[in-house]
């Protein structure tokens, strides 16, 4: 029967993995809901982006004290994880530290740079836990983070704490395992580990053995379900935020791009269109009422946010108490995915169950409270843009619906008659240098 709790390992493992591989092939359906958007260009300025913005994490340093935690935890999940390689190998071959006899005095320089990672990762997460629930920083308290998203951002800090600890645990009952038993083998000390040994120095050497167990099976299993629970959570941001940051746009910031098929329709009036041009067919919908026509990229976007409130804190609209809030735009446009998403899996109705990203979750009201000012793509550290969705559901409005406010149409005409927001004539418009 030795060979149980090596079973016992491998079908857990492979539930997990089987949990985890469903839950990506849904998420990436999710994501092709939205249109074809082939991103094929200036490939160096994108992995630049990815070194710098994703695994730099550079425009986090904008804010030092949270960025520096915020890096401990980084750092700790990349690198502390590769322990896990240790633990998936032990668990299968039933063997305990297999890396150990081979690495000799570096296994004990790792493990204790490994611990010095987690004591980090766990004072992160508990200045985190009370900056979010005693300090209460405004950015965390606004209405769309009730429910839900409040109960995830703890339990993902909650979660991480007790995964530390148990490593804490683990190693502590290790040391003392380690002179009685040949099973377990010698590490050299471990210095933060070895402050709680004394804690289980008065145990048998049968208790410690099921608490070091115990520990064990409680990390690895919490470290699997923590990659099941992720694949649900906003922390996805932190295998799509790569993904996002070579996908984003490169175009300055201040440049709103045309609308292609108007483009070649006004081209096409004008007898400027090229020869060659295909023939125009149906226009389909102008700007976005629903996922289905925004792009996909736009969409993965949406799985990067982390829901941290920079652009929010950032939005002049939202600082002049207007019902705007960037982030909302995108959990609205992330919640929109899912709830088609599972009812196509299920065999329901999907983008045909009566609702729309536009009014069922985002209001007017909200998108035309933005200024287009861009503050909100600039707070993002991982360079979300929720100001081009918001562009494509205006867009939507005004052209689909003529629905835009009274006060913007004359706007839209001067434009249209005068080439400018004024109402006069474009020789008129450099009178105001005569002097």
């Amino acid at each position: 029967m030795a060979f149980v709790p090596q079973l016992l390992f491998f079908l857990v493992l492979a539930f997990a993995a089987f949990i985890i591989r469903s839950r990506v092939l849904r998420i990436r359906d999710n994501i092709r809901l939205g249109k074809a958007n082939p991103v094929n260009d200036r490939s160096g300025e994108r992995w630049n982006n990815v070194l710098l913005v994703a695994f730099g994490q550079k425009k986090m340093f904008k804010k030092m004290i949270p960025a520096t935690l915020h890096f401990f935890i980084y750092a700790g999940f990349l690198i502390i994880n590769l322990e896990v390689l240790e633990f998936v190998i032990d668990g299968l071959a039933g063997t305990h530290r297999i890396f150990a006899p081979y690495l000799g005095s570096m296994y004990n320089l790792l493990m204790n740079f490994f611990e010095f990672l987690a004591l980090a990762v766990l004072l992160a997460c508990v200045v985190f836990l009370i900056r979010r629930n005693v300090i209460k920083v405004p950015r965390f308290r606004s209405p769309e983070l009730t429910g839900w998203p409040l109960l995830d951002a703890n339990l993902i800090l909650i979660t991480e704490i007790v995964l530390m600890s148990a490593i804490f645990t683990m190693n502590a009952c290790d040391q003392l395992l380690q002179v009685h038993s040949e099973h377990y083998t010698a590490t050299g000390t471990l210095f933060f580990s070895s402050f709680l040994m004394p804690l289980f120095s008065n145990l048998s050497q049968d208790a410690l053995h099921v608490i070091e167990r115990s520990a064990w099976w409680f990390h690895i299993l919490g470290i699997l379900g923590f990659a099941v629970y992720v694949t649900y959570s906003k922390h996805l941001h932190i295998f799509m935020a790569f993904v996002n940051t070579y996908y984003a746009r490169l175009e300055p910031k201040g440049q709103i791009n045309n609308m292609p098929v108007v483009t070649r329709e006004v081209k096409s009036m004008l007898g400027i269109a090229p020869a060659d041009a295909a023939p125009a067919g149906e226009p389909g919908r102008f700007g976005a009422k629903d996922i289905n026509d925004l792009t996909w990229n736009q969409l993965a976007a949406a799985y990067s946010c982390t829901e941290c409130g920079r652009c929010t804190a950032e939005c002049p609209a939202n600082l002049t108490g207007k019902k705007l809030s960037p982030r909302k735009i995108m959990m609205d446009v992330r919640d929109r995915m899912e709830e088609v998403g599972n009812s196509i899996a299920k065999g329901g109705k999907g983008l045909q169950d009566g609702k729309f990203l536009l009014d069922t979750y985002i209001s007017r009201e909200e998108i035309n409270a933005c200024t287009s000012c861009n503050a909100c793509v600039e707070a993002c550290p991982v360079l979300i843009n929720p100001l081009d969705i918001i562009l494509e559901m205006r867009r939507y409005v005004s052209m689909e619906e003529s629905g835009a406010p009274a006060q913007w149409n004359g706007m839209f005409q001067n434009i249209e008659t005068s080439f400018a927001p004024w109402k006069f004539p474009p020789s008129d418009r450099f009178k105001w240098a005569n002097e």
